[in-house]
């Protein structure tokens, strides 16, 4: 079963603090508030946090230094709110790692926004092997795939693609590219039509026929993307 995602907040302001988890909150998302870095890193330390909303001047340190800190050894997404809209801030916190950056005063729903954008771009974790998407789980280290909680058969060409495809999510990639790196090991010449054949059975088995969620687009004349809004 899919586990709930969960966003840690670090702001010291408890009324904003307060008024991002009612924003936020909801049947798949938990929130975790801390006031100060120390909460913050406690939280981070004992629980699996999927994205982190981090104010940058607060009672015992500086956010920069906290993102800095994350990033030896996580790669959560993480997005600053903050007064500090000078441009040399916005840029020091896009450096040391920070994934987006958000300047007080700031509408509510502009951040739920940026929040479930990230969240969607976060496709990934466990060493690149383990993804969500919906009713989609997929782990590719241990060879475990499902949809609705239903195992779904992958063939190792299947598995290579949609793993191509997840980890390169709004991108464009060529028929070329695919084929290229789906099927560099089998010789120098590969029937275009494999592509195609199995495109099709992925989203034959990724897909829900009767609904209008596809995962997999094709853009004519060039080749396809995977789409994770």
């Amino acid at each position: 079963m899919k586990r709930n995602k969960k966003i840690l907040i670090v702001e010291d302001d408890v009324t904003l603090n307060k008024g991002i988890m009612l924003t936020l909150r909801q049947e798949d998302i938990d929130i975790k508030q801390a006031f100060d870095l120390e909460e913050g890193a406690s939280i981070l330390k004992n629980e699996s946090i999927d994205l982190i909303i981090l104010d940058v001047n607060l009672p015992d340190g500086n956010g920069f230094d906290f993102c800095k800190k994350t990033r030896e050894t996580s790669q959560v997404p993480i997005i600053f709110l903050t007064a500090c809209d000078m441009e040399v801030d916005i840029v020091t916190g896009l450096e040391l790692g920070a994934d987006d950056y958000i300047t007080k005063p700031f509408s509510l729903m502009i951040l739920r926004a940026r929040v479930m954008a990230a969240l969607r771009r976060q496709v990934f974790n466990n060493g690149n092997n383990v993804f969500n998407f919906g009713e989609l789980e997929l782990d590719f280290e241990k060879m475990n795939f499902y949809k609705k909680d239903i195992p779904i058969n992958l063939s190792k060409t299947e598995q290579k693609l949609l793993k191509i495809l997840i980890t390169n999510p709004g991108q464009v990639l060529t028929r070329e590219q695919l084929i290229d790196n789906v099927w560099s090991d089998e010789g120098e010449y590969v029937d275009e039509n494999a592509l195609t054949v199995t495109i099709k059975r992925l989203r034959q088995k990724i897909e829900n026929k009767n609904d209008n969620k596809k995962y997999i687009k094709t853009v004519y004349g060039i080749g396809y993307t995977f789409l994770v809004g």
